[in-house]
């Protein structure tokens, strides 16, 4: 009884050494503007939705279902799992069967073999074994802590592909709408263009105009038409970009054209940040929250690491049936059990414990400072995207005040033209003034769309 009461005691004093995780989230310097924590929100709808496009929703919900990184990305979230269930099983029992039969045959020459005993015989054997280390010291519980944490980094990797995916199909998609509408608006001019030739060239001919006159209407109509090929070009090309990130087959990419709607010349609400932003909108950014997990498990391996050091303790059993005769292997006097308590205490390892930890605590360091270093970046990038959609809409605005005025301009050109006060070549002129302003408005809206989602991106989402 004394010494099962002793046996307690030691047991509850090696428990009281267990090495544990002590990790606590780093402290960072945020902006005044932000504050340490508010409220959780119920989830919103998701952030592309702020464009009103069900074709864009269409579009991003094809790539989330099929673009090749979620995909890896997901695999690699399962395969973080199953690491998990494999690093838990070892805190709990293992049990095997076992089951075998032999055949021998003894030498008589030696004399070892009693009188009467066969030379030849059988051995059948069945039993259950049972091993378990008991983990006093938290050696496995910090593996399983750090492995758990390496799938919540995986699960943020995969969120990140996700945010990004969706950031770059949105953007990707206006920039194939503003194609489409230069090159409708460069069709439209070319059209215009030819119908005026073909007026000044019977103009030409009934001598009204001179061939300087006439030969300046054909360069210009030339340089309209130049500017169709180059942004047809880039039609296709950011259209077989758009259909290879949708995760489209081979075929598709080729042959299927992404179906969209019509860029109309509309900005989307701009997003405005509240006072006192909670700093939970940048903290939970799957990117932050992969970077910090990782610091997580980086602690975690720090403390079985300096497990290591301690004893082992592991106990283990055999129960089963061993008899020379396959008849006799379920009888009673077959019967055979086995149980043992073993403990191992490293002594000298050559350095190779001390290398561990070193190891195990630079990359810790190595960690902490890149968890610092994504806290600082997605400020970084939320500062630029709100720069840049305030901006980017600014510039929109700008530029649909220039066409307004260029409109106006052209209407004005045309009735001086029609009086005798202008020539052809004023209203060519403020025409083309007005193509340009138009597509620099469709490259603006362009520019503040991308924006948008830069900004959402930046924010996580």
């Amino acid at each position: 009884m004394r010494s099962r009461a002793l046996l307690a005691v030691a047991l509850a004093l090696a428990a009281g050494c267990a090495v544990r995780p002590d990790y606590q989230r780093p402290e960072s310097e945020l902006p005044r503007a932000w504050k340490e924590s508010a409220p959780r929100h119920p989830a919103q709808a998701p952030w592309w939705r702020v464009y009103r496009d069900p074709q864009l929703d269409r579009l991003v919900e094809e790539a989330l279902k099929d673009n090749t990184d979620i995909l890896v990305a997901a695999a690699r979230v399962d395969e973080a799992r199953a690491l998990l269930g494999e690093t838990r099983s070892a805190q709990l029992p293992q049990v095997g069967a076992a089951a075998g039969v032999g055949r021998s045959l003894s030498s008589s020459a030696t004399g070892l073999i009693p009188p009467g005993v066969d030379r030849e015989r059988s051995d059948y054997l069945v039993g259950l074994s049972v091993s378990y280390e008991v983990d006093l010291f938290g050696r496995l519980n910090a593996a399983t802590d750090a492995a758990r944490a390496d799938l919540a980094a995986t699960e943020a990797v995969r969120d990140t592909v996700r945010l990004s995916l969706t950031a770059r199909v949105a953007a990707s998609y206006y920039t194939l709408g503003a194609l489409d509408a230069r090159i409708d608006l460069t069709r439209r001019a070319v059209a215009l263009r030819d119908d005026a030739l073909a007026l000044q060239r019977r103009r030409r001919e009934a001598g009204l105009i001179s061939d300087f006159d006439l030969r300046q209407l054909e360069a210009d109509t030339a340089a309209f038409r130049a500017d169709l090929p180059p942004l047809e070009r880039d039609r296709d090309l950011e259209e077989a970009a758009l259909a290879a990130l949708l995760g489209r087959s081979p075929r598709a990419v080729f042959e299927d054209p992404v179906v969209r709607a019509s860029f109309v010349a509309d900005a989307p609400d701009a997003v405005v940040l509240p006072e006192g932003m909670p700093s939970e909108l940048l903290l939970r950014r799957p990117d932050i929250v992969q970077a910090e997990q990782q610091l997580v498990a980086a602690n975690a391996r720090v403390a079985e690491a300096r497990a290591a050091y301690f004893p082992s303790i592991k106990l283990t059993g055999f129960l089963g049936s061993e008899s020379a005769a396959l008849g006799d292997l379920f009888t009673g006097s077959a019967g055979m059990w086995s149980a043992l308590a073993s403990i191992a205490q490293p002594i000298y390892q050559g350095g190779r414990l001390d290398a561990q930890r070193d190891a195990a605590l630079a990359r810790e360091r190595a960690a902490l400072a890149g968890y610092r270093g994504a806290v600082r970046e997605a400020f970084r990038e939320v500062r630029q995207a709100l720069a840049s959609q305030v901006r980017a809409r600014e510039s929109f605005e700008a530029q649909t005040a220039r066409v307004e005025a260029l409109r106006e301009t052209v209407r004005l050109a045309r009735l001086r033209y029609a009086s005798g006060i202008a020539s052809q070549l004023d209203v060519l002129d403020a025409e083309r003034n007005l193509l340009d302003a138009l597509s620099a408005q469709i490259e603006s809206l362009r520019v503040q769309r991308a924006a948008v989602a830069d900004l959402y991106r930046a924010l996580g989402g």
